[in-house]
């Protein structure tokens, strides 16, 4: 089943905010196996100019995956979770994540098209600070893969 075409240029607002924490940050870089001290030590971040610890730049992925679930879970897009992969992601950074960030993400669907067979769905997250100012925009494609003949 193909997806909803009409879908390209909705946007799905923010549902919540996230509160980028210090252990937050510590666990992904331990989960990554980034031992820069900046996402660790907070005199460490000082001593490089940062106000508190800072995230590895795919920290912001977080925020994207939780702001595509709602998108996922649409049944008007007639998208079977089941058949879908991770195409591409890639990321703008605007500033650095850092402990004490409350973030918000809206997800916007840019394009749908199918190339052989498959669904491309291409999608952007607008990660922004507790002040309205952006912080990541970040980007995927993600394929879901027609079904068998």
């Amino acid at each position: 089943m193909a997806l909803d075409a009409s879908f390209i240029g909705h946007c799905y607002p923010a549902a919540a905010t996230y509160q980028v924490g210090r252990e937050k940050i510590r666990e992904f870089a331990d989960a990554i196996g980034d031992g820069n001290a900046v996402c660790r030590d907070p005199g460490a971040a000082r001593a490089v100019g940062y106000a508190d610890v800072v995230a590895p730049p795919t920290f912001a992925m977080i925020l994207a995956l939780r702001a595509q679930e709602e998108l996922i879970n649409d049944p008007k897009l007639g998208l079977d979770y089941r058949r879908m992969v991770h195409g591409s992601q890639s990321f703008t950074h605007h500033r650095p994540i850092k402990a004490g960030d409350e973030l918000a993400a809206a997800l916007y669907v840019d394009g749908i098209r199918t190339v052989g067979g498959n669904d491309m769905l291409t999608l952007r997250c607008e990660i922004i600070d507790g002040a309205g100012d952006p912080v990541t925009t970040a980007r995927a494609v993600l394929v879901v893969r027609g079904t068998d003949p």
